[in-house]
């Protein structure tokens, strides 16, 4: 820029170029890096329609921007136009910017479902309507929201006032924000905790906000989560079910839906779709609504919850754990009973067939014959610890028994052991989900989550339909997987046999396998490989199948920073057909799992990664779960992932790096200010950013910091003093920290910063070109007032508009106002150089001097010459360097309007309701933006290099640097309020 210092070396360029390309490597594999979308779309079959339920009028005068609605199809719509419902209500609660239309997947899933059971039992779905607000970036309106809710129960339940099994609690299914807001209804003084006894929150996230852009946010996240903790003992009525996406969920990370830890043990539970049985699919923030496998499991548990004699759901916690972890965690692929039998009796005319071989399969088309297979155990309880059955035969009935009858080879009564046995899928599920989802792109799909679904006779759906319908109950009815029992031989010593029954198969075929193995033949080791071995070395072992089940524990694999890709590859003696491979990744702390399913021969590559840590007082081993096929050999190779690290460092920093950004900016500004003391003329951006932000600067004061806190002495001297907890405890606490992350976030910073300025500097060039094109320049009158009346009415109309709508709008026109500053600043710079190098007035000025005094005084004329071009020479270089200043200022700035972008979003969407924002979360702070902007943005640096201020503004950006990463990355709010403090410095060194 001009002639201010010479161009950043380039060395710096590239080092600044790769650090930028980490980090959006890092992006990419967030964004972009992740398994299919296994999700089928979920379709209605009659037109949607949404009754608005009228609201007291006191409420609706209270909110008028939000809304209920009851969801309908077809006949049922019309039944329920007059309000006398007679079902179970459920109340959907929408998400950030999320459409109250959002519950028509859970909807239209269950009146399906009651019209299979004529409707003994049905639900009504309720849903609210928030005006898709942006309460994820803007936390000024949860409370109210919250409010809204309870007033919306108490609305619903009068309803059912009267009628024959009326409800006197709701449950409640919560989408992103919408499910916290449920959680927050426990904070209200007047609430009533019986009002709710079941809530289920899709994608939210309950540990902290994603991006922490006002105190309301975090404040309403402190006060619900204390709560929560505070109060677990008056909870445990509540029953939570957190579901989180996995890593296709770019926008909630599944680390934060998981409900505290100290939270209630026994009536919460979270997990992550890709683990959840017949889902095993990762769904996106939004596809989580209307994922078909995710949905139907939600529903079949509301009906499971269901208590016959009330016609309600349970009012027993146990049972509805029960059905959550039947149908979220362990299907054992039977329909679910609270107290099954312990016993039953083996009847009907099977034939009885004893099998005494260690390893058996048994395969069956069309018998018309029945068939018990025992498996005396006497035998083999000295030769081995357990025994693995699988059965391919896809009804929900028992099919495998223990029996305490040693005397006799048939067994009249024994214990069913089916309820130990979960599903697994197949490749034929994979495929069946792709199928459906290839389909589910015409009219009539509940995919998005605005605007109105088309119904069944839409135009170009008709025809779908009806051909795919048939399909759609086949993978509802019939789905394809496959079911596995894993016994330990120590945990029944009772039992003498183990029987399976085989039904007759009428035109059906399945296949039975069973083997008894020890335990450490099929349990082998695999150390993961280093962090800093970036792929290059990897670990390997090689499995001679000939078994049915292997367990790979992945030794040293328990933090989030490690990821790796993990190389399955079989090779078979023979070409004969082979069921397909099943490959789990489980990870014993915590219901992440992830399952692969692979035909045999292949190579299946799968990505080892976790969202959460290893606890602190957990020793187990995520384990990789091989259900192989056998006479094949498997060969497991794991390396480090380079990117997929980057990856994890993005998910869950992304939202601290605007922090390192504006922090590597703040250094530089106090760069600039140390070379105007210096040199009197302010260096280029770029220079001093190598210069001057080092992380070495910050780094070891705040690892200092975050390692003395680990001492009571220090947190008690800490807390005197009363400063808050350093944001590197809190994220420690959240198991989200790991050694060296602030310092590849700070340089990841400096890469961004770096090349934002370019970017800025480059935007400014090109503005000024066209202004010169355009325009003619003029001279800028310098005006040595800081503050004049006209100035100072700019400020008090500013603070005006800040105080009457919206602080951040305040923010925004002062933003424009200094941009246009600094273009025309720009401008009138490069004219000014052009006038100099190409025949300016300087030099006309010094041609008219020296003829006037030719004859009188020659060595007169030099000196006066000379005079005159210094000026000029100062003169430009006070103005490039008055420039550079601004760009800082600037370029700092834009930070600020970034992070108040939202509350301006949000104003902007609901001006038509209210013309203030209220709260506001940046009023006060616009107004001293203001007041501070208006002098800067007509000050220069001539103003500033001679103030005895000058030296305590520059050095108070390093010591803010440290703060604002100290205290502003889970509370991004505060780094306004460091770049205030520094740019109020430089305001007062232009006056004093």
């Amino acid at each position: 820029m001009g002639r201010g210092g010479c161009r950043p070396p380039a060395l710096a360029a590239l080092f600044y170029g790769a650090l930028a390309a980490v980090a959006l490597l890092g992006v990419r594999d967030v964004l972009f890096v992740y398994e299919e979308n296994r999700c089928s779309m979920t379709y209605m079959y009659e037109y949607p329609e949404y009754l608005k339920i009228k609201l007291p009028k006191k409420t609706a005068r209270r909110y008028p921007a939000y809304e209920l609605y009851l969801y309908g199809e077809g006949n049922y719509a019309e039944e329920n136009k007059n309000l006398l419902l007679t079902g179970i209500p459920v109340l959907f609660l929408p998400g950030n910017a999320g459409s109250y239309k959002q519950v028509r997947s859970l909807g239209s899933i269950a009146l399906r479902k009651a019209e299979d059971v004529d409707f003994k039992y049905h639900f009504n779905f309720f849903s609210v309507n928030f005006n898709e607000e942006l309460v994820a970036l803007y936390g000024g309106s949860l409370q109210r929201q919250t409010k809204f809710v309870h007033e919306c129960i108490k609305v619903i339940l009068k309803l059912y006032r009267n009628r024959e099994f009326a409800p006197t609690s709701v449950a409640i299914v919560g989408h992103s924000m919408g499910g916290l807001v449920a959680r927050a209804l426990l904070t209200l003084k007047n609430f009533k905790p019986e009002l709710i006894n079941l809530l289920i929150t899709q994608a939210t996230p309950h540990v902290a906000p994603v991006m922490p852009l006002d105190r309301y946010l975090t404040d309403f996240y402190t006060a619900v989560n204390n709560h929560w903790i505070l109060k677990a003992q008056d909870l445990r009525n509540l029953t939570t079910l957190s579901v989180a996406g996995g890593f296709r969920d770019y926008q909630v990370r599944s680390g934060l839906a998981f409900l505290p830890r100290l939270s209630q043990h026994d009536s919460a539970l979270s997990v992550v779709s890709s683990a959840v049985p017949r889902v095993w699919a990762s769904t996106d923030h939004l596809s989580i609504v209307w994922c078909k496998e995710l949905i139907l499991a939600t529903i079949r548990a509301f009906f499971d919850l269901i208590d016959e004699n009330t016609r309600q759901i349970t009012e027993d916690p146990k049972k509805r754990m029960s059905v959550l972890n039947h149908h979220f965690v362990r299907h054992p692929a039977k329909i679910f009973e609270e107290n099954p039998e312990a016993f039953t009796g083996l009847t009907g005319a099977f034939i009885w067939i004893t099998v005494k071989a260690s390893k058996w399969t048994y395969s069956v088309y069309n018998d018309s014959n029945g068939k018990y297979f025992t498996f005396p155990l006497a035998s083999h309880r000295k030769s081995y610890s357990h025994v693995y059955c699988e059965n391919s035969m896809l009804d929900t009935s028992s099919w495998i028994y223990g029996c305490m009858n040693s005397n006799s080879s048939m067994c009249l009564e024994a214990t069913d052991l089916s309820w130990r046995a979960e599903l697994l899928p197949t490749t034929k599920h994979w495929n069946m989900q792709l199928c459906s989802r290839g389909r589910g792109t015409r009219g009539g799909h509940l995919g998005t989550g605005k605007g109105q679904a088309k119904g069944m006779f839409s135009h170009g759906f008709s025809f779908s339909f009806f051909f795919f319908f048939p399909l759609f109950f086949l993978f509802l009815f019939f789905p394809f997987y496959f079911k596995v029992v894993i016994l330990k031989l120590q945990d029944y010593p009772s039992l003498s046999h183990i029987v399976i029954q085989v039904p007759p198969t009428a035109g059906n075929k399945y296949t039975l396998d069973c083997e008894f193995f020890k335990e450490d033949s099929r349990r082998v080791q695999l150390p993961v490989t280093h962090l800093f071995s970036f792929g290059f070395s990897s670990s390997k072992i090689t499995l001679n199948s000939t078994g049915l089940l292997y367990n790979v524990q992945l030794q040293h694999f328990n933090q989030i920073y490690q990821a790796f890709k993990i190389y399955i590859e079989s090779h078979c003696q023979s070409l004969k057909e082979r069921k397909p491979s099943v490959y789990r990744l489980h990870i014993p702390w915590s219901h992440e799992d992830s399952v692969a399913v692979a035909k045999v021969p292949s190579s299946t590559e799968i990505s080892a990664k976790l969202h959460i840590a290893q606890p602190q007082n957990d020793s187990r081993v995520p384990e990789l779960n091989i259900y192989s096929s056998s006479d094949c050999q498997y060969e497991v190779i794991l390396k480090t992932s380079l990117l997929q690290i980057l990856g994890q460092i993005i998910r869950f920093h992304a939202g601290a790096l605007p922090v390192y950004v504006v922090s590597n900016i703040l250094l530089t500004y106090g760069g600039q200010l140390s070379t105007l003391i210096s040199a009197g003329q302010c260096s280029d951006f770029s220079l001093e950013l190598v210069r001057t932000a080092k992380p070495y600067k910050v780094e070891p004061l705040l690892s200092i910091v975050v390692f003395l806190q680990g001492f009571n002495w220090f947190r008690e001297i800490w807390e005197s003093l009363s400063l808050p907890e350093v944001d590197a405890a809190v994220l420690s606490s959240q198991d989200a920290w790991f050694p060296l992350v602030s310092l590849i976030l700070f340089l990841l910073g400096t890469g961004i910063a770096y090349w934002n300025a370019v970017f800025f500097s480059t935007s400014l060039r090109l503005f000024s070109s066209l202004w010169l094109t355009l325009f003619r320049p003029t001279v800028l009158r310098k005006d040595n007032k800081l503050i004049t009346p006209r100035r100072f009415c700019v400020v008090l109309s500013l603070a005006l508009v800040s105080w009457t709508t919206c602080g951040a709008f305040a923010v925004f026109l002062i933003y424009l106002q200094y941009l246009f500053k600094v273009i025309k600043i720009h401008v009138n710079v490069r004219a000014e150089e052009n006038m100099f190098n190409g025949g300016s007035d300087c030099k006309k000025e010094t041609s008219q001097n020296s003829s006037i005094y030719t004859v009188k005084n020659q060595s007169s004329m030099d000196s006066t010459s000379k005079a005159t071009q210094s000026l000029c020479n100062s003169t430009i270089a006070e103005g490039i360097s008055s420039l550079k200043m601004h760009v800082t200022i600037l370029n700092l700035f834009t930070w600020i309007v970034l992070l108040n972008l939202p509350s301006l979003i949000y104003w902007l969407k609901n001006l038509r309701y209210s013309v203030r924002l209220d709260p506001d979360p940046c009023r006060s702070t616009a107004i001293i933006l203001v007041c501070i902007l208006e002098i800067l943005m007509n000050s220069s640096t001539s103003e500033v290099k001679s103030s005895k201020l000058l030296k305590i503004a520059a050095k108070v950006p390093l010591p803010l640097s440290v703060a604002m990463l100290a205290f502003g990355q889970t509370h991004l709010y505060k780094v306004p309020h460091f770049v205030t403090f520094s740019l109020l410095l430089h305001v007062l060194c232009c006056i004093v």
